[in-house]
């Protein structure tokens, strides 16, 4: 947007000419995801939110390096109203234009060089809507906020470089009113009650990509304890969920440690649930170390949800078209919890999606393109998904599939893959070309034919 079309406030233009940053990633599905010119190494956060007047006031702190010379950058951030940004502590031009909040440093930034951002902001968050027509971001509830985003809500409560690919470590600090609880990622670092507002400090110290961290506020009944790996947990749940949550969470420990030994070690510190009541939303998700469920989960979703943190969280997406390498890979845990737990076998939960008619919606595209961003949670990411990685399974045999897995959660842990990295792994680590297998049920459309 030209500067004439937008207020321009702070500070004045840079002294020296520069190179703007990007306004995105460059992701076809969501192109202005993210932002050029930095990496984030670090967010602070520090958020205080009136449950009755749903009004947030916040201050992001940016720890970040250049990667290139940089007169000018965007944060993604939407609807909040900001009332002032500083670079290295001196107050910067900035101007709102759509989801980005373009800043201009007084001093054009050397290439290399770390950086640090101020954003205070302030306002009524409300969540954004994906072009599948579901609701992400900061959603009000009737006790405080469910707080979900992906794949592009972050931006509706903190100001973010909010594609997948720029990982960072979080410190998040929200004030409640006294008697609602403020659950975000990894370990409760403080907590302390003042004036009728409880603060909680929350840390994730191992890299997150900014659709996974939450701030979800309500009235919950909180369980803490450790299991028998060290994994500290933290269970924060509605009252009105948790007759119906408490025999699934008790198995949570149970299923860290199956996942483990097929996937290798749990890949953080912190883990537990967030079960919020929350109609209306209809999804959960795999918010980093403490996945968010909208009700009480069955244990296929929190098998899912649990799966999700070795695939999709620790290794993350570089691109969204590659979804598949998380909820594909998610969904087959599903199939493989339930073969080895007495159940129908994985074979029998494939034979029973192929014998879907050819023109049914699971065939309307292949996971590994979806075509666009409203396909990216449909049926074929999920359970085509899933039939991939059995395919696989059957070229290569049980044994080499399972150190397939092991090895792309250990190669890309705290990191990203990419579809090209798995399907290459999978034929170094097998010793077979398999180009046809992932032609036929990655990449081709319609109905697979079976060998």
């Amino acid at each position: 947007m030209p500067v004439a079309l937008a207020a321009l406030v702070g500070a004045a233009a840079p002294s020296a000419p520069g190179t703007a940053g990007a306004p995105g990633a460059g992701d076809p599905y969501f192109p202005l995801s993210g932002n050029g010119g930095y990496h984030v190494q670090h967010y602070d956060l520090t958020l205080r939110y009136d449950t009755t007047r749903r009004h947030l006031d916040g201050t992001a702190v940016l720890t970040a390096r250049t990667t290139q010379r940089l007169s000018r950058f965007d944060l993604d951030l939407t609807g909040l109203t900001v009332t002032g940004v500083t670079v290295d502590r001196t107050p910067a031009a900035f101007r709102r234009a759509g989801q980005e909040l373009v800043v201009t440093p007084r001093r054009t930034l050397p290439a290399g060089r770390a950086f640090r951002i101020a954003v205070t902001y302030q306002g009524t968050p409300t969540p954004v809507t994906d072009p599948d027509g579901a609701q992400d971001g900061w959603i009000p509830t009737d006790d405080g906020a469910f707080v979900a985003g992906e794949p592009q809500g972050a931006m509706t409560w903190f100001p973010a470089d909010g594609h997948p690919n720029d990982k960072a470590s979080y410190d998040i600090t929200i004030t409640v009113p006294q008697g609602r609880t403020a659950v975000a990622n990894g370990a409760l670092v403080a907590q302390h009650t003042a004036q009728g507002r409880t603060t909680f400090h929350w840390r994730e110290d191992r890299p997150m990509a900014a659709y996974l961290a939450t701030a979800t506020i309500g009235t919950f009944q909180v369980q803490r304890y450790t299991t028998r790996d060290g994994i500290e947990v933290y269970n924060a749940v509605d009252p009105r969920e948790a007759s119906a949550a408490a025999p699934v969470l008790k198995q949570l420990p149970s299923v860290l440690a199956w996942e483990s030994t097929l996937f290798g070690p749990y890949p953080f510190r912190s883990a537990g649930a967030i079960v919020d009541h929350a109609p209306g939303i209809g999804y959960a998700l795999e918010t980093q170390t403490r996945p968010l469920y909208d009700s009480a989960p069955d244990l296929t979703t929190l098998v899912h949800e649990s799966a999700h943190q070795w695939f999709g969280d620790s290794v993350s997406l570089a691109a969204w078209k590659d979804i598949w390498l998380n909820e594909g890979f998610a969904t087959y845990v599903e199939w493989l919890y339930t073969e080895q737990h007495g159940g129908d076998s994985a074979q029998k939960a494939f034979d029973a999606l192929y014998a879907t008619p050819a023109g049914d919606a699971l065939w309307a595209y292949p996971p590994g393109d979806p075509g666009s961003a409203k396909n990216i949670f449909g049926q074929p990411v999920y359970a085509r998904g899933a039939m991939v990685l059995h395919e696989l399974r059957k070229a290569v045999g049980d044994r080499d599939f399972f150190r397939i897995l092991r090895a792309w959660a250990a190669q890309h842990r705290d990191g990203h893959g990419t579809t090209a990295q798995f399907t290459r792994l999978a034929e170094r680590a097998s010793g077979k070309r398999l180009d046809g297998v992932f032609h036929t049920w990655l990449f081709a459309g319609g109905k697979p034919n079976r060998a």
